[in-house]
């Protein structure tokens, strides 16, 4: 006999096994194998909110043989997640196996390391449940706003409509950043800019105008630039005032998962999805070239800034031996976490620094696994690394009455830098190199412009911004960031405009509802708090069915006031306009959204039931036959590029279309890969391909 290691995946199942000895056997529960009911709200409200858990019913096989070797085994030990889902999973496995709540058989794991393992190995517990008791307040909660909401704006809306307690919030946030846009009105005003050359100095540089006759001017036309311009007109320029300093440059922190997916998603462009999905698998182990299965990194669901002692000694090692002794701080970085942080767990970082990028790379893992790692690894050793030096100068330049001002700096001591450098959601001002300068030297103006600019809307929330806006006011947690967002378009209540998100009409129109009647739901702080009981309700201050009670109080009474305000009464989900007409009657096409999304139908039903697919051209042809080549959905969501003609043709691909036409036979050519990689012909036969990068793709004639 042997004893039982229960986790959650495959992946995760065969790195555990590489450490333990062949005393354990290690089985992986696929996730949840217990469930609140789908087909009623399996929550008993007037007894303390008791959940009606059954088992999952394609798990019923896997459950079966869960047991049996639980029933083989001398001794089980749950091993999921260290978070609340994986709290429950184990006490789930618990109920379903008999074991004693009070035997010691809770182990986790906040790496898939050896070092790792063995230290959850030695210190079993018993399960918490008040971390139990966090992740079932929360699966109620959501629960009873779910399936008692959702009828109402079936009767209200449409059939088929769902609600969600934090995803709700998320779309106010999204329908308010349309508002706000709306409502928004461009101001002008004009600047005043200059490129000066200084004494024997080829390269000019750029200032521009800071205060006149003292104050900051308030240019709101091009009449009142040309007043400043005027009196520019012969004047001399003199270098007023010169102030020379050090600016020093801090690292950014190591991820947590709200600043991983925010980063992922600007420099890698990953979806919040993609990101979690590869860190996921990161975590839990990589085949890496003679190492086998290794977990890469700490456990990717973190609010935590926290580093190890052991991670810190490791990463000064590599960062010594790499880079030498003067890219090591004055003193250990120790960076701040935020308040409202659990605080379970370290930041996002590698399990050992020796294991480079370049050694995963070479060890076959998938693109998404290495970019991530990459990114892992580089902000990790950066933020162990000495600060970036900086020499900066700033530059006062008079020329009657008004004052220039000129800024820059020169690098004079890399630091972190030479690894890694934090993107920015604005782009900065570019490196503005300023020549030596004196007070009293005299300068000459190359050109001085006045520009006209327009106030700008606040932007639209892009998947990053958003998650750090659900940081920032406290709503949902690491573990739910990627389903709220998702569940949100999912449910066509918002979608993607490239980057951007923006509220569909339904989502618009069921957030006017929701804002009307269920205040509290859609309200930012009461969410934030709500968040904050379920913690209270982790660290064992206060009890879930008391907190669930508290909700339900309310939210029922204004389910009731709503039901009775809304007697009769149905929304309309407006519908777009088109320029395309009905070619069965000749009325104007619009845009409706159903549960599967938008599609297009005639304005004229329900005299005239014509519909048909909104297709989206991409101005390529299809390589087979010629017509258009559209760009499509497949059933999960994912985009891909198939000819019109479909099926009598079976053109399909995921390269996407250019305006560019092969050299060869005159064909599109289309892009695969990102920005580095290669334009390429799919006619039959011809086989032209490019390299994007400059570097040859194999086949370019």
């Amino acid at each position: 006999m042997s004893d039982l290691v229960i986790v959650e995946s495959p992946h995760k199942a065969k790195t555990v096994k590489r450490y333990l000895s062949g005393d354990y056997e290690v089985v992986a529960s696929m996730g949840h194998l217990r469930d609140l009911p789908k087909s009623k709200l399996g929550v008993d409200i007037e007894n303390d909110f008791e959940p009606q858990y059954i088992n999952i019913k394609d798990k019923e096989s896997l459950i079966k043989e869960i047991k049996k070797k639980a029933k083989a085994s001398d001794h089980v030990y749950l091993a999921g997640d260290p978070d609340r889902e994986g709290e429950a999973i184990s006490w789930h496995l618990a109920q379903l196996l008999g074991l004693d709540m009070n035997d010691k058989n809770r182990v986790t794991f906040n790496e898939i390391t050896k070092s790792g393992i063995d230290a959850g190995m030695s210190n079993p517990r018993t399960i918490d449940l008040n971390l139990v008791n966090a992740q079932q307040a929360r699966r109620i909660l959501d629960r009873i706003v779910g399936y008692k909401l959702s009828p109402f704006l079936w009767r209200k809306i449409r059939r088929g409509l769902s609600a969600g307690r934090v995803q709700s919030v998320a779309v106010k946030m999204i329908c308010d950043r349309e508002n706000e846009i709306r409502a928004f009105v461009s101001q002008e005003y004009w600047s005043i800019d200059a490129m000066f050359l200084a004494e024997g100095s080829k390269k000019a540089f750029a200032s521009k105008v800071d205060t006149v006759d003292g104050a900051k001017p308030d240019l709101k036309s091009k009449a009142d630039a040309d007043a400043v311009l005027k009196r520019l007109e012969g004047a001399e320029f003199i270098v007023d005032k010169v102030k020379k300093s050090v600016r020093k440059k801090n690292p950014a922190a190591p991820f947590t998962t709200s600043t991983l997916q925010q980063e992922a998603s600007r420099r890698l462009g990953f979806q919040g999805r993609r990101t979690m999905k590869a860190a996921q698998e990161l975590y839990e182990g990589l085949d890496i070239k003679d190492m086998g299965p290794t977990g890469l990194i700490t456990y990717m669901r973190t609010d935590s800034l926290r580093i190890s002692d052991e991670a810190r000694a490791a990463a000064y090692d590599f960062i010594k031996e790499k880079y030498g002794d003067a890219y090591i701080p004055e003193k250990p970085r120790v960076y701040k976490t935020k308040g409202s942080a659990q605080d379970a767990h370290e930041a996002i970082r590698p399990t050992n620094p020796a294991i480079t990028p370049e050694l995963v790379k070479a060890s076959g893992v998938t693109n998404d696994q290495y970019k991530l790692y990459k990114l892992i690894w580089e902000r990790f050793i950066a933020s162990q690394m000495a600060n970036c030096t900086m020499d900066t100068m700033s530059v006062d330049i008079a020329a009657n009455g008004v004052m220039f001002k000129a800024t820059g700096y020169s690098v004079k001591f890399d630091g972190f830098t030479v690894l890694y450098e934090e993107s920015k959601d604005e782009e900065e001002e570019k490196k503005n190199v300023l020549p030596p300068l004196a007070k009293g030297d005299k300068l000459t103006p190359k050109e001085i412009l006045g520009n006209q600019h327009f106030t700008q809307p606040p932007p639209r929330y892009t998947e990053a911004t958003l998650v750090k806006a659900f940081e920032e006011t406290g709503i949902g947690r690491p573990s739910t960031y990627v389903t709220t967002v998702t569940t949100i378009i999912n449910r066509n209540y918002v979608e993607r405009d490239g980057k951007q998100l923006k509220p569909t009409s339904l989502g618009e129109v069921t957030n006017e509802l929701m804002s009307e009647h269920f205040d509290k739901i859609v309200d930012v702080k009461f969410t934030a708090n709500m968040e904050k009981s379920l913690d209270d309700i982790e660290s064992g201050k206060i009890g879930w069915v008391k907190t669930l009670q508290k909700f339900y109080k309310e939210f029922d009474s204004e389910l009731g006031t709503a039901e009775k305000e809304m007697e009769g009464k149905r929304v309309k989900v407006p519908d777009e306009a088109t320029d395309e007409i009905c070619e069965v009657c000749g009325k104007p096409m619009v845009i409706k959204i159903g549960r599967f999304g938008k599609f297009m139908a005639c304005s004229g039903f329900p005299d005239c039931k014509n519909t048909k697919r909104i297709v989206q051209e991409t101005g390529g042809d299809c390589p087979f036959c010629g017509k258009r080549v559209l760009l499509k959905k497949s059933k999960k969501g994912k985009k891909y590029y198939g000819c019109e003609n479909n099926p009598e043709c079976s053109f399909m691909t995921w390269d996407i279309p250019t305006e560019e036409k092969c050299p060869r036979c005159g064909s599109t050519l289309f892009q695969k890969g990102g920005k580095n990689g290669i334009l390429i012909c799919h006619k039959q036969d011809c086989g032209y391909q490019r390299s994007l990068s400059g570097e040859s793709a194999g086949s370019e004639e």
